[in-house]
């Protein structure tokens, strides 16, 4: 229920911030593509200042894990970071078990 809020919040704040620069919902083409780029890269934004806090490399990860998110997979199917089993990201909160 958490992440329906804060997603609702979310919309209202971007609701906000359309309203006071002109433009109307659902925003054109290229503006709307601007702002999920924008999207994008905020996601990749605590990730990089956690990193750059604990003293991990951080140019590593933007290449890498920020790069694969952001992009997408390569072309031919090859992941931009190989993956083992072992390294699957744990089930998030909002998954069911």
């Amino acid at each position: 229920m958490k992440a329906y809020l804060l997603s609702l919040g979310a919309g209202l704040l971007v609701g906000v911030v359309y309203s006071a620069i002109g433009v109307r919902s659902p925003a054109p083409p290229t503006i709307a593509l601007i702002g999920l780029l924008g999207i994008l890269l905020g996601e990749q934004i605590v990730p990089v200042v956690k990193r750059l806090i604990g003293g991990h490399d951080v140019a590593g990860f933007v290449r890498t894990t920020c790069a694969e998110h952001v992009l997408g997979p390569l072309p031919g199917g090859e992941p931009a970071v190989s993956r083992g089993p072992a390294s699957r990201s744990p089930a998030r909160s909002d998954e069911p078990s």
